[in-house]
């Protein structure tokens, strides 16, 4: 597992950007062989998709051939409800770039039938050959998704009943008031994310300091369900330096050491 610290969010998020497109070009997909894409909501992503945007509009990058599929979506939340996260990525990536419709894949946490479609999404996922790159921001108690402390570590896309403490930070959305937040959510397993090639997860500012703490000094730990990701053999974790705050010294100044290079520079992009 590596991780990247970087000086703040928007380094972050431009190196994390710089890293995707750099994925999808070498992978240089095709309709019949699309590169798959795993996407979280949140605040942790917006400068990504920001910054992802803006590479499209230099025509650096295309996603003609790129799947997506995000990781949850709030059970009973109308899909054009501002704090739905099918408004989300609408707002913030889907509609500024030249990804097919067809190619956008978001749990209907409005099915009539929420186990079925939950099984229909790990379905789908499996029938285009997994994840190439997954995508993820987690909650300030560490969890990944919406897969809350104490999911199992091998689960599979699913409904959850999300904790007080997530309806807490998530009713910044929802003018503060914690009632509003929705009680569940559906959700893909950490399994489900651990199948990906690659995964790549941002943690920024202080909120998520003792969750970096858990996940890099500490041992695996469904409590703290990000942890998983030490068992990962192609695991990225991209962090600003507010959120290293809990770590020790010497830990930190061993990570920047060991990343010194990476640090100083952004991916390549490679010409389409």
């Amino acid at each position: 597992m590596r991780i990247l610290i970087h000086n703040n969010y928007q380094t972050l998020s431009t190196w994390t950007a710089h890293y995707i497109a750099n994925e999808i070009l070498e992978a240089q997909p095709t309709a019949d062989r699309p590169f798959i894409l795993g996407l979280p909501t949140g605040s942790s992503p917006i400068g990504t998709y920001v910054e992802l945007v803006r590479l499209y509009n230099e025509k650096k990058i295309s996603f003609k051939n790129v799947i997506t599929f995000n990781m949850d979506e709030y059970v009973g939340v109308p899909e054009d409800h501002p704090q739905s996260y099918h408004y989300f990525m609408h707002h913030h990536l889907f509609k500024h770039i030249d990804i097919p419709r067809e190619n956008i894949n978001i749990l209907d946490g409005n099915a009539p039938d929420l186990n079925a479609e939950c099984l229909r999404y790990e379905e789908k996922i499996a029938s285009v050959g997994g994840f190439t790159l997954f995508l993820g921001g987690i909650g300030p108690d560490g969890h990944i998704a919406f897969n809350e402390p104490g999911s199992s570590l091998s689960s599979r896309t699913r409904m959850k009943t999300l904790t007080y403490d997530t309806k807490v930070a998530n009713s910044r959305f929802f003018n503060n008031d914690t009632s509003a937040v929705p009680k569940t959510a559906l959700t893909v397993g950490v399994g489900t994310v651990m199948d990906a090639r690659k995964v790549l997860i941002i943690i920024n500012g202080y909120s998520k300091a003792r969750a970096l703490q858990k996940v890099v000094e500490e041992g695996v730990n469904h409590m703290w369900t990000v942890s998983m990701l030490q068992l990962h053999q192609q695991g990225i974790i991209c962090c600003d330096e507010d959120a290293t705050q809990e770590l020790k010294v010497g830990t930190v100044r061993n990570l920047k050491d060991i990343e010194n290079k990476t640090l100083k520079t952004l991916p390549v992009l490679k010409p389409e």
